[in-house]
């Protein structure tokens, strides 16, 4: 249950300089914290982190994943060792587990403060984000810092939410909140959601994913300056954290961080509140309909049922009877041509355009693959379907021209938009296209496909009541 605590922060950081003077002296540096040397003799580094969408987490394939997972085991396999990661439930415990050496590294979205800076080392920062107020649309709407006198605001105990509400009340006398040690980032979210509480902090990168999920979330404003996200590591892990830095400095790292950010953000650039609440309905009027075709061209070709379906949703709607005045029609939205070479009779019939409609992401998928991996392929795919596999080769071409990665989407879609640039496109093969449209297009796939693995994944209210679900403190997508 949250609580009235505005000193939290400060006991946290007195808590913390009491275990590192009492276990491990004055100097502040534990026994257990290992050289860079010893790690790589050991083959093995251990990675402090939260188990939440923005971070890390287990897939519906049982597959480790998360922003904060990829980074990492990509600098891992760089200094040739493995990651092994240890979950925490709290920023507290978190850091107090850096703290006393129970890791190597801390990789969890954690924001480089004054406080912090005293106790540990920090890596360079990699991610910059916004604290921002989040309330819910209908209730409480704060414009600026003296509003939150008046608000029933909620944050969690010890974050770096906590540390900037604290110097802002030596200007803000009347500013007073809640904490909470008890739930996580997205389960705080979800309270403000459900009314339970009347707004919270939060950094923008998980409120631009949780959006998705909640989408009466509001962004009343951006409270002070961005922050810097960083890797966190024990004192007299210096050797590490040079290591890291290096790392984090080269090429290879900075291409990984692009493919990271493109992968996990890329589609959350965009939201429309209206938008997604229609379609969270009509994931309970009319996608029902439609499941079993869509589970048929998932098997069928090779492709997430999902992927299809966020499609057909992107394309008509889920109206199998709609079309446009270029001519295509259908739930898939198929020209005539197309629907012809994919062997379909009936544009207007919902089975046969999903057929259709998979068949030939598929083939697109084929085409593209030789240079291409995933999850590029299926964006790459995605966007062939929108506006060409010609002018997508365009889009190819421009992208190398600008010294830029022909095979990665994150450049690729910087360069779609010039081919309907008169200055790019009357040099180009195919000549103009409206480039930007398929860059919205891959955004709003992605982002019906999230909501669709969060909602779908969700139990009904009879199987909680049977106690056949056991719930989880963090979100599949």
């Amino acid at each position: 249950m949250p609580r009235l605590c505005i000193d939290t922060a400060v006991l946290v950081l007195i808590s913390l300089l009491l275990l590192l003077a009492i276990k491990f002296g004055t100097n502040g540096v534990s026994n257990n914290v290992r050289s860079l040397e010893e790690i790589q003799h050991s083959g093995k580094l251990i990675v402090l982190t939260q188990n939440n969408p923005s971070t890390f987490y287990t897939d519906r394939d049982g597959r480790e994943s998360g922003p904060e997972y990829k980074l990492i085991t990509a600098f891992a396999n760089a200094i040739s060792v493995k990651p092994y990661f240890v979950t925490k439930l709290s920023v507290a415990e978190l850091l107090e587990a850096v703290a006393a050496g129970e890791g190597d590294i801390a990789a969890a979205g954690l924001s480089i403060t004054e406080q912090r800076k005293q106790l540990f080392l920090f890596s360079d920062t990699y991610q910059q984000v916004s604290q921002q107020v989040v309330c819910r649309r209908g209730g409480a709407r704060p414009k600026k810092v003296s509003d939150l006198s008046d608000v029933d605001l909620v944050v969690i105990a010890g974050s770096s939410y906590e540390e900037r509400l604290k110097k802002l009340q030596k200007e803000y006398p009347g500013l007073n909140w809640l904490t909470t040690d008890g739930v996580s980032a997205e389960q705080l979210l979800e309270k403000v959601w459900k009314r339970e509480v009347g707004c919270t902090v939060m950094d923008s990168n998980i409120v631009a994913i949780n959006q998705r999920y909640f989408p009466e979330l509001k962004v009343r404003f951006t409270l002070g300056s961005p922050d810097q996200l960083a890797w966190v590591l024990p004192k007299g892990a210096e050797s590490l954290q040079a290591a890291v830095n290096d790392w984090f400095n080269s090429s290879v790292a900075a291409t990984k961080i692009k493919r990271v950010q493109e992968q996990y953000y890329g589609h959350v650039s965009l939201f429309d509140y209206v938008d997604t609440a229609a379609f969270i309905r009509r994931l309970e009027s009319h996608y029902p309909r439609y499941q079993s075709d869509f589970q048929k061209a998932a098997e069928t070709y090779d492709l997430p049922e999902f992927l299809i379906a966020a499609q057909a949703y992107q394309e008509s709607h889920w109206n199998p009877k709609a079309k446009s005045p270029t001519g295509v029609r259908g739930i898939m939205m198929l020209t005539l041509v197309t629907a012809k070479s994919m062997g379909i009779k009936t544009r207007l019939h919902a089975e046969q355009s999903i057929m259709g409609g998979a068949k030939y992401l598929a083939k697109l998928k084929s085409k593209l693959k030789k240079h291409i991996e995933e999850p590029d392929l299926t964006w790459f795919a995605l966007a062939a379907y929108n506006v060409g596999l010609s002018h997508l080769r365009d889009a190819q071409k421009l992208a190398r021209h600008f010294g830029h990665n022909p095979y990665r989407w994150h450049d690729v879609k910087k360069a779609l938009p010039l081919l309907s640039d008169p200055s790019y496109y009357k040099f180009l093969k195919y000549g103009y296209a409206r480039g930007s449209e398929p860059v919205r297009y891959v955004q709003q796939v992605r982002h019906y496909e999230q909501i669709m693995r969060q909602y779908l994944a969700q139990p009904k209210q009879e199987e909680i009541i049977k106690g056949e679900f056991v719930p989880v403190d963090f979100m599949l997508f």
